[in-house]
């Protein structure tokens, strides 16, 4: 079996693959390899956030011409032509996808490989090479960086009906909008495409053992997310005993509701939405001796990509920490330098946690972990968009921020919403917060009136007076 030998082998060639390849080279190493067995092309470009902006795109044009009698515009929306709605996301997902591919494609030949790779030794890779099956060839490594990415994963009562039950992978290659379709999972991907579906006509309910609707922490806003969230797509939550069978529609799904109570329904698709899993067993990691979390993934250092004393750094959605393209794309870069310097590692400062669901209204969390902040050290401001100007203004009066700072000089530190355009919002949050910015600071910026940004500083003002009630300072600045 040929061996090769290079200084830096990079497992996947997505997001967090592309850039360590990049990162690699750059910082000096002479021989890089990547090696991917799956289509070439971001999970973002290809199945995530690009397509599924596009169906979003689509609802919002549908919802604007249903809602347009609020405003005193007398439209009519005759129909949705699911075929061209599916036509168009597919035309630009082709497009956006097919820039990565043509990048991948004018790489040098001898820094890909066509193939599956899985572990021998920490730095010995064996790869099934595209296409010959008795085909396999060796990669020997100073050091690996294993950025495989994930594939969706399906629940058991779903498994066995590959017909009718569809992942993310699949949605947007259906031919047209389906009639009816049931979404399994209210995270991120089953609320933005759920809600979408929903508003362009198709038949759709969403289901979730547990009775979570996105993101947030807050057990305020989890319920407002309930509420708001549900005016658009019918929502079953804390179910269980779910099953499925085929039905002339095409599945039919029963289970027990929130109360108990046996509950049937059938649909032409179901589509889980469950999340993804990264393939380790795909990957061989049983054949190394690695640190594991609770779960059985590999631990590492987030500042370095590096799993303990191991000469292998993993980066991206593999990984499972902040499964976000921007976030692969700085593990790939930090994963890609210390892989080249290695065994010189260094820890690189990672940017203030951002993330955002395209739903509306929008949600977005910022900064530090709400739940793992201590009452006892840090303060809440908020506002209610019930009431903000803009948001009135533009019948999208729904939703509320909160925002957290210590007590002990006022910094804020993190912040949870459901509003009208919060992805604005949390952008603005997320650079205040990671520029170590106090509520003093904040609201020394300027606002504009009228925009929905204001809230803001309605949000901030209520933090300064609840900083200030619990015996802390809005400031520590010399002579505050």
């Amino acid at each position: 079996m040929e061996t090769r030998e290079v200084e830096v082998a990079i497992i996947g060639a997505g997001t967090a693959g592309l850039t360590a390849r990049r990162a690699a080279l750059k910082a000096g190493a002479k021989s890089v390899v990547m090696i991917e067995g799956g289509p070439y092309g971001t999970t973002c470009a290809r199945v995530g956030c690009m397509p599924s902006k596009l169906l979003i795109a689509a609802a919002d044009a549908a919802h604007a011409i249903d809602h347009a009698e609020e405003f005193g515009v007398r439209a009519k929306l005759e129909r949705v032509d699911g075929e061209a709605v599916m036509k168009r996301l597919r035309a630009l997902r082709d497009r956006f996808a097919g820039g990565v591919v043509s990048d991948v494609e004018a790489m040098p030949a001898e820094q890909k490989i066509r193939g599956w790779a899985r572990f021998v030794e920490p730095t010995l890779l064996e790869v099934d090479l595209e296409g010959a099956a008795d085909t396999q060839l060796r990669v020997r490594a100073k050091a690996v960086v294993i950025a495989a990415g994930t594939r969706p994963h399906i629940p058991p009562p779903l498994r066995g009906f590959d017909d009718r039950v569809i992942t993310s992978d699949e949605v947007f290659e259906l031919p047209t909008l389906p009639r009816s379709i049931a979404v399994i999972g209210t995270g991120v991907i089953g609320l933005e495409l759920g809600q979408a579906l929903a508003r362009l006509g198709v038949r759709t309910r969403a289901f979730n053992l547990s009775k979570r609707v996105g993101p947030l922490h807050d057990p305020e806003l989890q319920s407002l997310s309930r509420e708001l969230i549900g005016d658009t797509l019918p929502l079953e939550l804390g179910i269980s005993d779910l099953q499925a069978d085929r039905s002339d529609e095409g599945l039919r799904l029963r289970w027990r509701d929130q109360d108990g109570e046996a509950r049937e329904e059938s649909f032409e698709y179901v589509l889980a939405a469950t999340g993804r899993r990264p393939d380790f067993e795909r990957l061989g990691l049983d054949a190394l001796d690695l640190a594991r979390d609770e779960g059985g993934r590999p631990r590492f250092d987030h500042r370095t990509m590096q799993i303990p004393d191991q000469p292998i750094f993993i980066a991206g959605d593999v990984n499972q920490e902040r499964s976000l393209l921007h976030e692969a794309a700085d593990e790939g870069r930090i994963a890609g330098e210390n892989a080249a310097h290695f065994p010189e590692v260094r820890a690189r400062r990672r940017r203030t946690p951002l993330a955002i669901v395209f739903t509306a209204p929008n949600i977005a969390s910022v900064g530090a972990s709400v739940a793992e902040l201590d009452p006892k050290t840090h303060a809440v401001g908020e506002v209610d968009y019930a009431r903000q100007g803009r948001a009135r203004v533009m019948g999208e009066n729904h939703g509320k921020v909160k925002i957290w700072g210590s007590l002990e000089c006022g910094q804020l530190v993190a912040a949870e919403m459901i509003g009208p355009r919060v992805e604005h919002t949390a952008h603005l949050l997320a650079w205040a917060i990671q520029s170590g910015m106090t509520v003093d600071d904040a609201l020394a910026m300027p606002f504009y009136h009228p925009v929905i940004e204001e809230g803001i500083r309605t949000a901030l003002q209520s933090l300064s007076r609840a900083i200030q009630h619990g015996g802390g300072r809005v400031n520590c600045s010399p002579g505050i």
